[in-house]
């Protein structure tokens, strides 16, 4: 397998429910673990997400879990999840699947460099940035 680098999300725990909405968005195969599958489960979190992967036919691969009891939980402070295609349909129903219940930072528009870009910041204070790439050749 080659080497790749993939996004790795954490929840205060409903990482089960975030990661079953981006399978909804994006399709794919999810596979999740349980803190308490494995034994390691402190009181109240045997059915919480201890490793959850989601991987789509278009090769995004998006990783999550619950944090552990104690573990600050800060989302959208240090990263973004970005998403790019020059399939506008495809995109543009990613975006208003992600931004649909969550903040809209900066609408899905025309940009000066010529693609269509937008912010928003999902349901689950995870912060996206989409971008539609005009069509090569």
């Amino acid at each position: 397998m080659a080497s790749r680098l993939n996004p790795y999300l954490n929840f205060p725990g409903n990482a089960r429910e975030a990661m079953e909405f981006y399978q909804q968005v994006f399709g794919g195969s999810l596979r999740m673990s349980t803190f308490g599958e494995f034994g390691a489960a402190e009181p109240g979190t045997a059915d919480q997400i201890m490793h959850a992967m989601l991987e789509t036919d278009r090769g995004f691969t998006l990783m999550a879990s619950d944090l552990p009891p104690g573990m600050e939980h800060t989302p959208g402070t240090t990263i973004s999840v970005s998403v790019s295609g020059d399939d506008a349909d495809e995109v543009r129903r990613y975006w208003e699947r992600l931004s649909e219940g969550g903040v809209v930072t900066m609408p899905l528009e025309k940009q000066m460099w010529g693609d269509e870009f937008g912010m928003c910041t999902d349901r689950f204070g995870i912060p996206w940035m989409v971008d539609i790439t005009p069509p090569q050749g």
